[in-house]
């Protein structure tokens, strides 16, 4: 059965030290997530960012991998989920997907995909569209 899950989230992002110095070089830049999630999904996460900017300020892109633990509707658990978004001249294009096999606890079987939204003002959501086998 497809569930839906929703709430806003705080992020913190930090600059990371490049494991390969041309990459820094090529501006390709690294950086660690901490999330601490809200609403449905009641859970913090952890991660890193891969991203570049072109010379265009609104064209960009980042993956990302992050795991998530916590509680999904009263479930604990955690699980992980992979980023692979881009955005050209301002408009996103966002692919947020559960990695397979990676819910613990309470969301083994659990499948998916998010979308993050940012509102006027820097406020984050998600929306989480969700099964568990």
């Amino acid at each position: 059965m497809n569930q839906h899950a929703t709430g806003p989230f705080d992020v913190k992002l930090a600059p990371q030290k490049a494991d390969n110095p041309q990459a820094e070089g090529a501006g390709i830049g690294r950086m660690s997530i901490d999330k601490r999630f809200h609403g449905d999904l009641d859970a913090t996460s952890q991660g890193e960012m891969i991203s570049f900017r072109t010379a265009e300020p609104t064209s960009a892109g980042y993956v990302a991998i992050e795991r998530v633990t916590g509680t999904l509707h009263g479930r604990k658990g955690s699980f992980v989920l992979q980023h692979n978004t881009t955005a050209k001249r301002g408009v996103a294009k966002q692919s947020i997907q559960v990695l397979p096999d990676s819910g613990t606890g309470e969301l083994v079987g659990l499948a998916g995909s998010m979308t993050i939204l940012i509102a006027e003002g820097g406020q984050h959501s998600y929306v989480f569209d969700y099964t568990i086998e």
